[in-house]
């Protein structure tokens, strides 16, 4: 069987090397594009962020309000094809979510979309007055999960929850980009990889852990040690349960089938358990997870940061100070567990150094 990403790709491909035109919006709006091109980068109320791997973004003050103009970058940062196709994709997923907007099923936490062109390579949007999060609190994890399973009911399987992404403007978090964002049948599918089954370690809460929450406990960690991140660590998988089992009530009044229902209910079983006893085990094994699958993610698309090397750190010095305990809480890949504690330090150290070799400056 063909898989989604290979159908995915073969799709955006034949759409970039046409000529069929993909732009939808305020119309209006494309007056802003010279505009932009005219102003010079000095300027303080339009000077560039050059934070994203896929485009850069900037202010421009226009009426009636400000507004977020995003330019692709002429070769996107995460060499690979998902990256190559990014902006491709982000357009198409804005305008689906757009149309979703237009029909009155506008999903809370999204960034709308006045103006895109994928001719111009822009996207225009409501500038928002927030920052990325720093310190993830009830509220900003509550509206994080809850916009995620809006997404997910509605087919839509979001892979980079990663901090530029997510800005919060002190009442509400907001999902800015949607590059690597795909449809998927949540009825059928678990996420987009594969045909859609083959990959059920990917789902929601793992995503924001790998990408993002779990990055934040490991700074808090490193500053005050494990016991200090363990409420939040808590309080997130409270969070995490409720959002599941109302998405496991919302598919089974759609229909799904047997084996989606169960994927979620035994991810909520385990959370269920931990949240009655030691939450150590369960800490030790996703934070694990989730370091080796952003460490991962980051060398494949080349785009390592200071981040990405010290969770490697992290994994290195868990592997050498507690890796009975990583055994114990079957947090190792069988092939690890098995080739034991030196081939794996050896294995990591080399991870390492590729994510030191694959940093990105920019």
């Amino acid at each position: 069987m063909t898989s989604l990403d290979t159908i995915r790709h073969t799709q955006q491909f034949a759409l970039k090397h046409s000529k069929v035109s993909l732009r939808f919006g305020q119309l209006g709006l494309s007056q802003l594009t010279p505009a932009l091109r005219q102003a010079s980068d000095d300027e303080t109320h339009a000077t560039w962020n050059d934070g994203g791997l896929t485009a850069r973004v900037r202010r421009f003050d226009a009426e009636p309000g400000s507004v977020a103009i995003k330019k692709a970058r002429p070769e996107c940062l995460v060499k690979n094809r998902d990256g190559e196709l990014s902006f491709i994709n982000e357009l198409l997923r804005r305008q689906e979510l757009e149309q979703l907007r237009e029909r009155d099923h506008a999903i809370a936490g999204l960034i709308p979309t006045l103006y895109a062109s994928l001719e111009e390579q822009v996207v225009v949007s409501p500038w928002i007055n927030g920052s990325n999060v720093q310190s993830w609190n009830e509220r900003q994890l509550a509206q994080v999960f809850s916009t995620g399973i809006a997404l997910i009911a509605a087919g839509f399987f979001e892979w980079d929850f990663s901090p530029g992404n997510i800005l919060d403007d002190g009442a509400n978090v907001w999902l800015f980009d949607f590059g690597y964002m795909y449809r998927f049948d949540p009825l059928r599918q678990f996420n987009s990889a594969g045909d859609g089954t083959e990959h059920p370690h990917f789902h929601l809460a793992e995503r924001i852990e790998s990408r993002n929450f779990f990055g934040h406990l490991l700074q808090r960690e490193h500053e005050s040690g494990v016991a200090a991140v363990m409420p939040l660590c808590k309080l997130e998988k409270e969070i995490a349960l409720d959002a599941y089992q109302r998405l496991i009530a919302a598919l089974r009044k759609r229909g799904a089938i047997e084996t989606v229902i169960s994927h979620y209910e035994r991810i909520c079983e385990r959370w269920q358990t931990a949240l009655k006893g030691d939450m150590s085990s369960l800490y030790l094994k996703e934070a694990w997870r989730s370091h080796d699958a952003d460490l991962d993610d980051d060398i494949r698309g080349q785009t390592c940061t200071p981040m990405t090397l010290r969770k490697a750190e992290w994994m290195i010095e868990r592997v050498r100070s507690d890796f009975s305990a990583l055994v114990e809480a079957d947090a190792l890949h069988s092939d690890d567990k098995t080739r034991g504690r030196e081939a794996l330090l050896e294995a990591l150290q080399l991870r390492l150094q590729s994510a030191s070799v694959f940093q990105i400056h920019h």
